[in-house]
């Protein structure tokens, strides 16, 4: 279960920062960047993804003329404080709009969280969603640096992997807890002997660099963009760093920036223990019986019955790995992002009361990024290199334990959890950059922020908080009363009719709309 990340943008100076922009005040030939700007990607068929991208089949051509998916690489520097140094290649997708050219607005280009995920095979799979968005925009995705195609950090082979996720991640005694620090100390040492290049060059204010490129190579004055769960990170420290260049901007399942990892953790855990009780509640209120529980406190009793079996005695899985408590918990947690996986759920559960794990199993690896072949994406990878090098405080066990009765008392079936996962960063190579991100954008233009009062993993309150940071007419809040993680994909008319009306028509939704 990844995190959100927490960074403050870090200081640039006055040349770094502007060289991604609009390149003025620095005398042009005396940057070498400039040159960047001025590449011409060779769109072309796109391959299969490969295994750092998820694997899988090159993605099927959208409806109409123009349907065709292209892909193409981006040079950008490896450090963006010394742009005259060596490059890496971001990996692009995109498709043509489909309505007339003389209607097009630009590229609307996407970030869809993680962080770590592939935006180059994550579009494809929801292309068809967006076809009204498609009529005035080229859409456009990518892999951030870390991830994917571009640059991609790597730590641990498939089988340490394997070994990695079903460690115990809630220890509950001395020799636990030693098994979980050395576990974390060599997936951390491996990330920093394979990726050691890349990993300080990671952080969001790269990527927002990045993305500030990309515009100005697509050919777009200011930036279309619509950011998912850390794409609302990324999009506010982008808009924080170059908000003169904002154009019409969405943010859906929003993370909070004025929390700290501790905060963001102790957020996450509430957010998925509501999201768990409203599940339970879905269950109970069926008119037929609900398999895995009388009542919501049953179906926690039951639950957490489970978890503690499993701590003692693990469940055959998917051959040969068994079902672990820790990765039971990310199996239940990954069927807690969308309501169209509460189904999985109740038949995982099912299953497992009556002693087999495949289902749970099958969804904690889709939390990891392990595919069927047994090949890991770099998802994980990413996340962690990500989080890391983006979040100042380093925890230690001892921070943990005190916190934890905070964090039970927030969610008795994830507190323990979600605690436990602030030590990820601890013997991390790279220093974080600060406690949490400056997003504050005067001046920019408008970007609707949208919360989900049932998000498990970007809790609604941090919609507000984003608004608020973004400033007074920057941010525009938006609340949607639904279940799972993020609005528009819900397919919610009233939400959709939000985006659409900016997007296409910027038409800026009242400030506290509430839908449905």
């Amino acid at each position: 279960m990844s995190r959100p990340f927490r960074l403050r943008a870090a200081a640039l100076t006055a040349c770094a920062l502007l060289l991604p922009a609009l390149l003025a005040g620095c005398a042009e030939g005396d940057d070498p960047a400039q040159d960047l700007t001025r590449q011409k990607p060779a769109w072309k068929a796109c391959p299969a993804p490969d295994e750092a991208q998820g694997g899988g089949a090159s993605p099927s051509p959208l409806p109409g003329a123009r349907g065709r998916w292209e892909c193409a690489t981006l040079k950008a520097p490896l450090d963006w404080d010394d742009p005259d140094g060596d490059t890496i290649s971001l990996a692009l997708i995109r498709v043509r709009s489909s309505g007339p050219e003389s209607e097009r607005i630009g590229s609307l280009i996407f970030n869809f969280g993680g962080p770590g995920g592939s935006g180059v095979t994550t579009l494809p799979a929801f292309g068809q969603e967006y076809a009204t968005l498609r009529t005035r925009y080229d859409l456009v995705s990518f892999d951030p640096r870390g991830v994917g195609r571009s640059a991609p950090v790597t730590c641990e082979d498939d089988q340490e992997l394997d070994e990695h996720f079903q460690q115990d991640g809630t220890p509950d005694d001395s020799a636990e807890r030693t098994e979980l620090l050395d576990s974390t100390k060599d997936f951390n040492a491996a990330c920093e002997d394979n990726s050691g290049r890349i990993l300080p060059h990671v952080r969001t204010t790269d990527a927002a660099r990045d993305l500030d490129l990309m515009r100005q190579v697509l050919g777009d004055d200011r930036l279309y963009y619509f950011g998912i769960s850390y794409g609302t990170e990324l999009g506010g420290v982008y808009a924080h760093l170059f908000p003169d260049t904002v154009g019409r901007a969405v943010f859906d399942a929003v993370v909070d920036p004025a929390r700290n990892p501790e905060q963001a953790s102790l957020g996450q855990a509430r957010g998925f223990q509501r999201a768990l009780d409203n599940y339970a509640e879905d269950c109970v209120s069926q008119v037929e019986e609900c398999p895995v529980g009388d009542s919501v406190q049953d179906v926690r009793d039951r639950i957490a019955t489970l978890l503690r079996d499993l701590d003692r005695r693990p469940l055959p899985g998917l051959f040969p790995r068994r079902l672990t408590e820790t990765m039971a918990t990310s199996g239940i947690a990954q069927a807690l992002y969308s309501k169209d996986f509460w189904a999985f759920l109740t038949d995982g559960l099912e299953q497992a009361y009556d002693g087999d794990g495949t289902i749970l199993m099958a969804l904690a690896d889709s939390m990891n990024g392990r595919g069927e072949n047994g090949e890991y994406s770099n998802l994980v990878p990413a996340n962690v290199a990500i989080n890391c090098a983006d979040a100042e405080p380093r925890y230690t066990p001892a921070d943990v334990e005190r916190l934890l009765p905070e964090f039970r008392k927030a969610s008795p079936l994830f507190g323990d959890f979600m605690a436990w996962g602030m030590i990820t960063c601890t013997d991390w190579a790279v220093p974080g950059a600060a406690d949490h991100p400056d997003v504050s954008a005067p001046g920019a233009a408008p970007i609707l922020v949208i919360g989900n009062t049932g998000d498990p993993a970007t809790p609604y309150e941090g919609a507000r908080s984003m608004a608020r940071a973004l400033g007074e007419g920057v941010g525009v809040e938006l609340t949607y009363n639904g279940q799972g993680h993020g609005a528009y994909h819900s397919e919610d008319r009233c939400v959709r009719n939000a985006v659409h009306g900016y997007l296409l028509d910027g038409k800026v939704p009242e400030a506290g709309t509430v839908c449905p």
